[in-house]
């Protein structure tokens, strides 16, 4: 695929993928979001990659769903309607579930179903420009549900949710919207020290240990346990532990 509205880019074990649309603050047609799918596919797929960061061009992470494309999908058929809201819940489903570590590096604002997205990913770095807002309950809607209260809690998603009312970089980082504070022009600089720090680590545990995370969710502490154990003996077990603690010392210069 062509990319036209977004920008894909790999270092070595680390691939930054932009929303480039700047002129529309990276509004979230259905374009840019085919576009988006195919290149987290491409990174999923590459076993060169280790993390995948996302970012946006200019002064926005992204304004969110497209409110032109929205009014033109009026006049479309039910079914077609259907169907396009559907490939936009796939592709926000594909980057809450991808295999690899996402970080995400907020460089502006992020709205309504780029809130979602933002809430989709593994880890978040912001910025002074950062703000989030989720409007879904404004315009009708319902999204970040089953998002949102894993990283900021039910009663404090409720509020965010109910009123739609803009978060800044500071109450985020507070709330747990956000892992850390960048400068601005120091933003894609942090998140790719955090990925350098993630893909040193050994590929297969840190995908079998975000698969762990995910699997635990509103499980039981002793069913969490015998996951991880049940992991370890199977899908884990290939990995030598002496060589692995070999393998760490050598990078640690000991």
């Amino acid at each position: 695929m062509d990319y036209t509205l977004v920008k894909l880019e790999q270092d070595g074990p680390i691939a930054v993928i932009t929303l480039n649309r700047p002129q529309a603050l990276n509004a979230l047609n259905s374009q840019i979001r085919q576009e988006m799918d195919h290149a987290l596919t491409m990174m999923e797929l590459d076993e060169e990659v280790r993390v995948v960061i996302i970012t946006g061009a200019g002064r926005a992470f992204s304004a969110g769903a497209d409110i032109k494309e929205q009014a033109a999908n009026a006049d479309l058929s039910p079914q077609e309607r259907a169907e396009r809201a559907s490939g936009g819940g796939n592709w926000t489903w594909h980057a809450a579930t991808y295999r690899k570590p996402l970080i995400g590096a907020i460089n502006g604002l992020a709205y309504g179903g780029a809130a979602l997205l933002a809430s989709c990913l593994d880890i978040r770095i912001g910025c002074e420009k950062t703000s989030f807002r989720f409007l879904a309950a404004a315009y009708g809607q319902a999204n970040s549900t089953w998002t949102l209260p894993l990283l900021v809690g039910l009663p404090k998603a409720k509020e965010l949710m109910f009123t739609g009312r803009e978060i800044f970089a500071e109450e985020a980082l507070q709330m747990g919207l956000l892992n850390k504070l960048a400068p601005s022009e120091r933003l894609l600089e942090e998140a790719k020290a955090m990925a350098e720090l993630i893909a040193s680590a050994h590929p297969v545990m840190v995908q079998g240990i975000k698969r762990l995370l995910h699997q635990g969710l509103g499980v039981g502490l002793s069913d969490r346990y015998q996951l991880e154990r049940d992991a370890t003996s199977t899908s884990m077990r290939f990995v030598n532990p002496r060589e692995s603690f070999k393998d760490f010392l050598e990078r640690k210069g000991e």
